[in-house]
């Protein structure tokens, strides 16, 4: 299976392998290897030959067991919305440490996050899981990518925290009570889709044919929403606190500058994700 998956080209075929085999035997990475001569039932055979036969169509892995890992969070995960990717660990990385520098271990107590574009839930509620006692407003457009959301919160026992609003981009935030009142969030946080039309042929198959279009697809050179993020989005943040975007390594030093226009913004810089690419757009918001 695993040489299948890598002659077909799939990301991470040992991973992906043993997603599939987790699922179809219900058991973890460890017991795989503990019990390597586990006979598969007949059953368990005719299942795990239909899961490969998909995954090697380009359905993603995710998506045939229904979650994925971020940042040490298992996310559910199905065709509304995203599948959670290291690059994005970049933001909730980026975040922890700003917060323990500033308030030191521990100290998420009081802390309010925005996120927008939420999808999964996968940033907001990866940061509300190491920062105790903070809480999340996330928004997100799509009813459908709140819903599971909404799932992935109850799960993870963090829905007492995280409150999910519908709404377009900012105005979501803007209408909330809290989150919405001027220079009221800690840290302000989005995924927003950013592939530029220019690229979208390029997409892989796994990701164009299977993966919210709405979620993916930003605008002629992928800035749309970014735009609106670095335009709209400081004035929510406290003095001091972040703004963090992800946008497409080819366009990170333009996304940078839209951030740096903004007289609200201070110490704008690129972040490189796991893999060395530019690939997240981090402000402070200026004192006084």
């Amino acid at each position: 299976m695993m040489e299948a998956f890598a002659r077909h080209g799939l990301d991470s075929p040992r991973v992906q392998a043993e997603m599939l085999l987790e699922h179809v035997f219900g058991c973890d990475r460890l017991r795989l290897y503990m019990d390597p001569d586990r006979p598969a039932s007949q059953i368990e055979r005719q299942a795990l030959r239909e899961l490969v036969g998909r995954a090697l169509k380009n359905e993603p892995v995710q998506y045939l067991v229904g979650h994925a890992k971020f940042f040490g969070l298992t996310i559910k995960v199905d065709g509304r919305v995203l599948i959670p990717r290291p690059s994005t660990a970049t933001i909730v990385e980026d975040v922890l440490q700003h917060s323990r520098a500033v308030r030191g271990a521990g100290g998420g107590g009081g802390l309010l996050i925005g996120d927008v574009c939420t999808g999964s839930g996968c940033i907001a509620l990866a940061l509300l899981k190491n920062l105790g006692g903070s809480r999340a407003v996330a928004t997100d457009i799509s009813d459908d990518a709140l819903a599971l959301a909404r799932e992935n919160a109850a799960a993870l026992g963090l829905d007492d925290r995280l409150e999910l609003v519908r709404g377009d981009m900012l105005e979501a935030l803007r209408s909330h009570p809290v989150a919405g009142a001027v220079a009221s969030l800690d840290y302000l946080v989005s995924n927003p889709p950013y592939i530029p039309d220019d690229e979208w042929g390029g997409v892989e198959p796994n990701v164009k044919d299977y993966e919210p279009h709405g979620a993916l697809r930003g605008g002629a050179d992928g800035l749309d929403f970014v735009r609106v993020l670095a335009r709209e989005g400081p004035s929510l943040v406290r003095p001091g606190g972040l703004m963090l975007i992800e946008v497409a390594a080819a366009k990170a030093h333009e996304a940078s500058a839209l951030v740096s226009a903004n007289p609200l913004m201070a110490d704008v810089m690129v972040l490189s994700d796991i893999d060395g690419l530019p690939r997240v757009v981090r402000g402070r918001r200026a004192e006084g």
